[in-house]
């Protein structure tokens, strides 16, 4: 029976290829989509379950509130993970890394460098508490010693190889030997230290050993013993701050008490955060590397699961409008003895069928489209053709797909009588296509929806490029590593700025783009109080840098090479004045300290005030910020003229051969890595764009058959409407105005939960747009104009056919 059905189910498939085709192609998108999104998401949520003990590894992350400023931290002091591993017995082992961000790297003995662009201190239990293995080395005696270093697979063999890295001699940033002590295999590309390619000695880092716990530089993990439980351990976590922190700020602060320090509105609070949550769960001010959302995998999971459903509702509106046609061969069968559960399982045949042709088409999709899709979400993706897990889940899939998608056409026609559909009568069997209608609804509303959602999305991005920033981000390039032309910094400045198509350039280590940066904590002049601290960054600047950046001063003057004074002096934002509770011109003139505790403190002068501008992520408010005056030599930035950027770029590194001859010219424009912050929405509007098609056109493609089997279905109705005068204008109306309102209710259905879910989403933003009603409207005229072209193809066929051989059809 089972060979029988088969026969029967391709022989039935062949004699309509039109609607094969419709239902085969709409679910072999549906099935690569899946395919594709599943692997996506199945990389997400693998991230750091590499590591050894994975799930008993917590960060520590904290809340602090203090100076007027908020910082959501994922780091902490120093002295944190020596303190948990003496007062907490939970605790197996600790680790932290303190990032160093990019350095120049050569061997002692060559005068070329080579560029690490991720570079952390780490402590020396890094290899037994994440159960990494060397290459070459001990891990034992590794990274115990001073100025040792580790280096990935790729990072030693860009000097020396693998065998040769032992003991080799290396020089960082022209100026620090250290001694290669060990070589790790390249991290995986799904964890959170993946784009680190050197881990130095923690031990050489003085900083480590200071008892400072006002400073959180350190990320911290820790282990926990197999039997303990992460919420007794994180509950007394905050006595750090009555036993430590407290005590410790009193030295700087005598009259602070914790009641004086709350009441001010003041907090510090720790949390844990699971290792493997960290990719997905955590949006903190700093992170070792960029996160993903959770919300990203559950957008996607249910666009592929709409795609999915999608297909399928097509395959059930289609071989439900095709029962007319088959009535009679369920008459017929019924007659000759089939039972219901016969034809049942006839029909699913069918659609199994259907659904492993597409299943083979899906595959063959996939893999075209994967380097394609890898590229537009940033992975880099395979498909695990030597997991049997994979092939029994996709096969599993399949087969439910296939009964789901032929459950309803199958119970459907299996209920014909037989005297009627043997009569032809089948009016009755078939009824008004309610269900048909409703799926039909059902298809346009999620297409509706990711219409909503596709706008929604690419207009935040459009604001976020548009926005005032309160710098200018354009025409600027950042050339990094200035330190390497030495004591020539002012000389390389000045002959950059003196090219034609140079306009101004600056010096500064900090510029409104992702960077690693920290808070200090300063006191108007006169208080020494933790009540009037104010907790601000501090960037240093040179003279050029607010017309290099088109700031835009509200108050006071730039800083001035003239003026002795200026090197302690400070242009502070308007963020700054509302946590000193003054106005631009009270400000200037006002003098500030770092130094609480000394009895002569260092003051600085507000000598000027900047307009806000956004250094953060528009997810974040703007905080309190200070332009210090100081010769710096960490980046150059040079804005450039509007006119040939290659021409003026290579002139630029000419300039650098001469005085940095040997050193890497590395570069990057300012509006690319602004925009990099942002990556994470910027593939998540592609792929919104990309899967939006493709949700309409498998809609389009179950809208399509409909609307041939209707025109066909009505063929003896158009001829006589055509005799008694109806204009082909009018019967393509008729037509198609069916259609329409189906649309229309899908449109009505969608806008609310659009609506909802990306408000949901635009939360994340601190600045953000509001949706507009135009949006909507937009998404309903695009919906409503892809159903016209659908349907009105084969109406407009239907009616322009002569109507005596429409009277004529059988």
């Amino acid at each position: 029976m089972f060979k029988n059905n088969i026969k029967i189910a391709w022989r039935s498939l062949k004699k309509q290829p039109f609607f094969t085709f419709l239902n085969t192609f709409g679910l072999a998108i549906g099935i690569a989509s899946a395919i594709l999104i599943a692997l996506f998401i199945y990389d997400e949520l693998s991230y750091d379950k590499m590591f050894a003990d994975a799930e008993r590894i917590y960060r520590i992350d904290s809340d602090i509130k203090f100076g007027g400023a908020e910082m959501r931290s994922a780091e902490a002091a120093a002295p944190m993970a020596a303190t948990m591993q003496r007062d907490f017995p939970q605790v197996e082992s600790t680790i932290r890394f303190r990032d160093r961000g990019s350095l120049l790297l050569r061997k002692t003995d060559t005068e070329t460098n080579a560029k690490e662009l991720r570079v952390t201190f780490v402590d020396s239990t890094f290899f037994d508490f994440f159960g990494i293995k060397l290459l070459v080395g001990d891990k034992r005696t590794a990274l115990n010693e001073p100025n040792t270093l580790v280096l990935t697979k790729t990072a030693a063999e860009k000097h020396f190889g693998v065998q040769n890295a032992l003991g080799q001699s290396m020089l960082l940033n022209n100026t620090d030997t250290y001694t290669v002590t060990g070589v790790i295999d390249d991290l995986p590309k799904n964890s959170f230290l993946r784009e680190h390619s050197v881990f130095m000695a923690m031990s050489g880092y003085a900083d480590s050993r200071d008892p400072n716990w006002g400073s959180n530089n350190y990320f911290t993990f820790v282990k926990l013993i197999p039997s303990a439980n992460v919420q007794e351990f994180e509950r007394p976590l905050n006595g750090i701050v009555d036993d430590y922190i407290f005590p410790w700020a009193q030295q700087y602060f005598p009259g602070m008490t914790k009641e004086s320090f709350i009441a001010s509105g003041n907090y510090v609070n720790f949390y844990t955060k699971p290792l493997t949550d960290i990719h997905l769960y955590s949006h903190r001010d700093t992170e070792m590397s960029a996160n993903s959302s959770i919300q990203n995998v559950y957008i996607l999971s249910f666009i592929g699961l709409f795609l999915i459903v999608l297909a399928s509702v097509n395959f059930m509106n289609l071989s439900t409008a095709q029962s007319l046609r088959r009535a009679k061969e369920v008459g017929v069968r019924k007659t000759l003895g089939s039972k219901k559960i016969d034809l049942i399982r006839q029909f699913l045949m069918e659609s199994g069928l259907i659904s492993f042709i597409s299943l083979v088409l899906a595959l063959i999709l996939a893999i075209l489209v994967l380097p394609l899709f890898n590229d537009l979400s940033g992975k880099s993706i395979a498909i695990p053709y030597s997991s049997p897990f994979f092939w029994a889940l996709l096969l599993m899939g399949t087969v439910l797909l296939g009964l789901f998608s032929g459950s309803y056409p199958a119970f459907f026609l299996s209920r014909f009588v037989p005297v009627k559909t043997l009569k032809g009568d089948t009016q009755g069997d078939v009824g008004g296509g309610t269900i048909r209608n409703a799926l039909v609804v059902f298809q346009f509303a999620i297409s509706v929806f990711l219409i909503v959602g596709t706008i929604v999305v690419y207009q935040q991005l459009q604001f976020i490029q548009n926005k005032d920033l309160g710098f200018t981000k354009d025409q600027i390039v950042l050339v990094d590593d200035v330190f390497a032309v030495g004591d020539q910094t002012q000389a390389f400045k000045e002959e950059i700025t003196n090219l034609s198509q140079v306009e101004s350039s600056t010096l500064s280590f900090f510029f409104p783009t992702p960077s690693s940066r920290s808070n200090s904590s300063f006191f108007p002049e006169g208080s020494r109080s933790q009540e009037n601290a104010l907790q601000m960054q501090t960037w240093y600047v040179d003279e050029d840098y607010v017309p290099t950046m088109n700031m835009e001063l509200i108050a006071g003057r730039n800083f001035n090479n003239d003026f002795a004074t200026d090197t302690t002096a400070v242009i502070v934002n308007e963020a700054t004045l509302k946590v000193l509770g003054v106005s631009p011109q009270e400000a200037l003139g006002m003098r500030i300290s770092q130094e609480a505790e000394s009895e002569t403190p260092q003051f600085n002068t507000i000598i000027g005030v900047v307009k806000n501008f956004h250094y953060e992520s528009l997810r974040e408010n703007i905080a309190s910020l200070g332009l210090f005056f100081s010769g710096t030599s960490g980046m150059l930035a040079v804005k450039m003229n509007p006119g040939d950027f290659a021409s003026t770029l290579a002139n630029i590194e000419g300039i650098w051969n001469k005085f940095a001859p040997g050193q890497p010219f590395s570069y990057n424009f300012m509006d690319d890595s602004f925009n990099s912050t942002y990556d994470a929405e910027q593939r998540l509007g592609k792929i919104f764009v990309v899967f939006t098609i493709l949700s309409i056109l498998i809609a389009c493609l179950g809208l399509f058959g409909l609307a041939a089997f209707n025109a066909q279905k009505r063929t003896k109705e158009i001829g006589v409407r055509k005799v008694l005068g109806a204009t082909v204008g009018q019967i393509t109306f008729r037509l198609t105005t069916d259609f329409l309102k189906m649309v229309g209710i899908a449109i009505l259905i969608s806008m609310p939960i659009g609506w909802f879910a990306m408000n949901k989403w635009l939360e994340d933003f601190s600045y953000r747009i509001e949706i507009g009603w135009w949006v909507f409207v937009l998404a309903a005229l695009l919906a409503v104009g892809v159903a016209i072209l659908t349907v009105g193809y084969q109406s407009i066929k239907a009616a322009v056919v002569n109507p005596v051989k429409s009277l004529r059809t059988e």
